[in-house]
């Protein structure tokens, strides 16, 4: 039965979606059907079909009471927006549907398990949100609450957790049918933990274990957790929040962290032994993944910022909020890789090549230009003087542009977005260690362009770097720059949908 609350969600959504003119979204990126997104919940398969939710506020383009967003897709690239999947509507989540994940039940039904959140007065007179673990069925389009949520509360937490940090549930089916989820949660000091519990029929959990702690090493509470398998390597993917800075790998804020490491099956302990940023970039946080019918791996996750999202609000917004570019992930050498899916290979158009062009001082390339672009580059040392720093500027004209820029005495990759027409003095500038080729000295680059976002690939897809950004879509101007004799191959195409 559909609630009051999400009939009034979905009326809303249906009416203020006819006032957005297309061309003002991202082409290839999935953005918020009107107002608010945050977090992709809920990456999964189900009737033949990619569904993937999102944490919404359908009434404004600002953080407010979370729904579930819902779009489906076939190919990871075109998605169809489906209606508002949850209202705020019950006793046990009141306050917000929080965010979740998704899976088939061997009934055919689909599950839905999200944190519910109720606010509540604590004794010194705070306001905060109590979090506890629900659970929905249903059939791709509507779901219906289970009677007896919530399933896990406070008092199903190991001893030391804190109810107002435990949120984002993470499904796991093993290889003997039983069912894991693993759920954030922190010590009433807001140091992480992640706690993983079990059951049978995924309804009904038990034994919830502390799976690893934090023990101050990065950040507070671990936002977002998820537990793969990645050629034969168990990979741990979360999103610490409030950071410090820790060289080029880790920016202050809300950021991400994977973690390579081993599973212990018996005890169900995670012991990491490598820790790295998922993405060094701007805008990039609370990753969901998901097996696809061909065996990879691929994460999806929030292309923005909590320290900056609303920086880009004001009264004509209409929609805030979009996801990366699905990636396909691998592990060598106990290093995470990530590439975009194959599936943009389909939306490559006029191709443009260029090899061995000398670049010194600024370049431009004739039918290199262009707002939703895939380029592939690789730049070498020219024939005379030694250069520095090699630039690319993209929705670029004459006053506006971001760029890509290398220093290659520093051997850093830096991504910048002060000239893009922002008025706000927010995050503009993020930088990641990147070495040159060991044999040529070769800086290889793979470049990811859509209307208002920039997603760079280096180091084969070791190292990416992400960013949104809202220059006037006229600007599409796309040039080179080198402080020295540069030579660089190119491959331009136009990405069309």
């Amino acid at each position: 039965m559909i609630s009051r609350e999400l009939e009034r969600a979905r009326a809303w959504e249906e009416m203020k979606d006819k006032e957005i003119d297309p061309l003002s979204r991202p082409a290839f990126h999935l953005s918020a059907r009107v107002g608010w997104m945050n977090d992709p919940n809920g990456f999964s398969r189900y009737g033949g079909k990619y569904h993937l939710f999102y944490q919404y506020h359908p009434y404004d383009a600002q953080w407010g009471p979370m729904h579930w967003g819902h779009a489906v897709s076939e190919d990871l690239l075109h998605w169809e927006y489906l209606p508002c999947a949850l209202a705020p509507d019950t006793d046990a989540d009141r306050d917000g549907c929080f965010s979740g994940s998704a899976a088939e039940l061997p009934d055919g039904r689909q599950l839905l398990i999200y944190t519910g959140v109720v606010e509540t007065e604590l004794p010194d007179g705070r306001r905060r949100h109590i979090q506890r673990q629900c659970l929905a069925f249903g059939d791709g389009l509507n779901y219906d609450k289970y009677e007896d949520n919530p399933i896990l509360t406070e008092a199903d937490l190991p001893e030391g957790g804190s109810r107002l940090d435990f949120r984002d549930p993470r499904l796991l089916r093993e290889e003997d049918g039983t069912w894991s989820l693993l759920t954030a949660n922190a010590t009433p000091e807001r140091d992480a933990r992640l706690i993983r519990f079990t059951s049978s029929d995924a309804v009904h959990w038990e034994d919830g274990r502390v799976m690893i702690r934090n023990g101050g090493r990065i950040g507070t509470v671990w936002e977002c957790p998820e537990l793969l398998t990645i050629d034969g390597e168990d990979v741990l993917l979360t999103c610490p929040m409030d950071m410090q800075a820790e060289g080029t790998d880790f920016h202050p804020g809300n950021g991400s962290a994977c973690m390579i490491g081993s599973l212990d099956r018996e005890t169900g302990e995670f012991v990491p032994r490598v820790l790295r940023p998922i993405d060094c970039g701007i805008d990039f946080y609370a990753t969901q993944s998901i097996r696809t019918p061909d065996g990879r791996t691929v994460m999806i996750a929030w292309m923005q910022n909590w320290d900056t999202a609303s920086s880009y609000r004001d009264e004509r917004t209409q929609w805030l909020g979009q996801t990366t570019l699905p990636r396909e992930l691998t592990v060598r050498d106990s290093r995470l890789f990530q590439a975009p899916v194959r599936e943009l290979l389909a939306l490559r158009r006029d191709e443009v090549r260029c090899a061995a062009v000398p670049v010194e001082g600024r370049v431009s390339l004739p039918g290199v230009a262009g707002r939703c672009v895939d380029l592939e580059l690789t730049v070498r040392q020219g024939r005379d003087k030694m250069w520095r720093c090699f630039t690319v500027a993209l929705a670029a004209d004459e006053t506006h542009r971001i760029t890509v820029e290398y220093d290659r005495a520093k051997e850093l990759l830096s991504i910048d977005r002060t000239f893009s027409g922002t008025r706000r003095a927010i995050v503009h500038r993020a930088s990641a260690a990147v070495p040159t080729d060991e044999k040529d000295g070769a800086l290889t680059l793979r470049i990811i362009l859509d209307r208002c976002s920039l997603e760079v690939f280096a180091c084969g897809g070791e190292k990416t770097l992400t960013m949104t950004y809202y220059t006037p879509l006229t600007a599409d101007g796309i040039w080179f720059e080198a402080d020295g004799d540069a030579e660089m191959d190119l491959v331009r195409y136009a990405l069309e949908v």
